[in-house]
């Protein structure tokens, strides 16, 4: 898609949902998957992604070249935590930006936090990904994971032009194996890739999104 739809346009909200029932799955129980603990909870509940979404990822890990590796960071996130997430951001923006209206507050929000009605993280659904050498070393990638779009003049962006002609490899590379295998790209993060939920739906036309939200249970 040429223009940047963020989570909070309707068009998202609108698309019906339709859950096939797949489970969530634990990532780290894969050894050709490599996890980070940046965003980890007492649960688990991090490591954890639908079915489909698990196969995508050990697909595109084999599509990597020798020496470069996927590392997962986050992907299922607790409706509450989502919610949390998102309420807290708002706040900061309307703090910021007294002369805003809500809904514009909320539309600059959805560039970095999804809404919760609609989140993709809270459906199991989505990934936050980057990418590493064998030595565990993170790539150049323009940005860390998660920055927010204040930092570097939006260089959060995937198509940002100021970043690095080593960090646009970078995200090429990402971008290529994960498209490959059916995942999508919030356009706003550049880690940020999803299977299955109303965005994936909206961005192939699916008549419907796969998963819905998921109250995450611990299987400890």
């Amino acid at each position: 898609m040429s223009e940047i739809v963020l989570m909070s346009d309707p068009r998202i909200a609108t698309i019906p949902v339709a859950d096939c029932g797949e489970p969530l799955l634990d990532v780290r129980l894969q050894e050709s998957l490599v996890v980070d603990s940046r965003k980890a909870d007492s649960l688990g509940a991090f490591a954890h992604v639908r079915e489909g979404v698990l196969i995508r990822l050990l697909k595109a890990q084999e599509l990597l070249p020798d020496g470069v590796r996927l590392l997962f960071v986050e992907g299922y996130r607790p409706p509450a935590l989502q919610r949390s997430c998102f309420e807290r951001y708002v706040a900061e923006l309307r703090a910021d930006n007294p002369e805003w209206s809500l809904a514009q507050v909320r539309e600059a929000a959805s560039r970095h936090v999804s809404p919760p009605e609609i989140a993709p993280h809270s459906a199991g659904a989505a990934v936050d990904l980057t990418l590493i050498s064998d030595d565990g070393q993170e790539l150049d990638m323009g940005t860390r994971v998660n920055a927010g779009p204040e930092e570097g003049d939006g260089a959060c962006r995937t198509h940002a032009r100021r970043i690095s002609p080593e960090a646009r490899a970078n995200r090429r590379l990402l971008g290529d194996v994960l498209t490959a295998v059916g995942l999508v790209n919030h356009p706003t993060e550049w880690w940020h890739w999803s299977y299955g939920d109303r965005y994936w739906a909206f961005s192939t036309g699916a008549g419907s999104a796969l998963y819905g939200p998921r109250n995450f249970r611990s299987p400890l």
